[in-house]
């Protein structure tokens, strides 16, 4: 009984389905064209359109993506990309003075300083290095990746860069 209902129903939409695709090839192309290419405008306002020149005219300044901030991009030194990363992270530039002492007496800022005593490795000094493979499988050349695990782990642990280099001016490590 109820194959015999679902085979109605299942036909019945095909029929349907195919009258409405057939209606559509019968109007071709041409009722496409009919229509003003405004309308299309009025349809998708937010898609750019292309031009006679074949450019695409800007969009308008209201769906344009705005940033009351610029973001410095993270292709510079690693000082420059530590800075960027610092603020994104929402500490102050007075962080900044902390955290460049603490991974300039840890590594001197270079990506493959390696402390042949502890095994410590990169610019944040991790030990054990392979713990940077949390934030990248290219830990060991990328300076990104290890800034930003030397960044979280400064966070997690101490809370912010001051607090780490207190720590390690205390201790001789962070």
């Amino acid at each position: 009984m109820f194959r015999g209902v679902i085979a109605a129903c299942l036909s019945g939409a095909i029929i349907a389905t195919a009258g409405v695709v057939g209606t559509a090839l019968a109007a071709g192309p041409a009722s496409r064209s009919a229509r003003p290419a405004a309308a299309d405008n009025e349809l998708a306002p937010h898609l750019p359109i292309r031009a006679a020149t074949g450019q695409r005219r800007p969009a308008p300044a209201s769906a344009r993506a705005s940033r009351s901030v610029r973001r410095t991009p993270l292709y510079r030194s690693p000082r420059d990309i530590a800075y960027a990363l610092l603020l994104r992270r929402g500490w102050s530039s007075g962080e900044w003075s902390c955290l460049d002492a603490l991974w300039t007496r840890e590594s001197g800022w270079q990506v493959g300083a390696a402390n042949a005593g502890s095994g410590a490795y990169g610019i944040p000094q991790a030990l054990p290095a392979w713990k940077m493979a949390s934030m990248g499988s290219d830990w060991r050349t990328n300076p990104v990746t290890q800034i930003r695990w030397g960044l979280w782990y400064i966070g997690e642990t101490y809370g912010d860069p001051c607090s780490a280099l207190s720590h390690s001016n205390h201790y001789g490590f962070y």
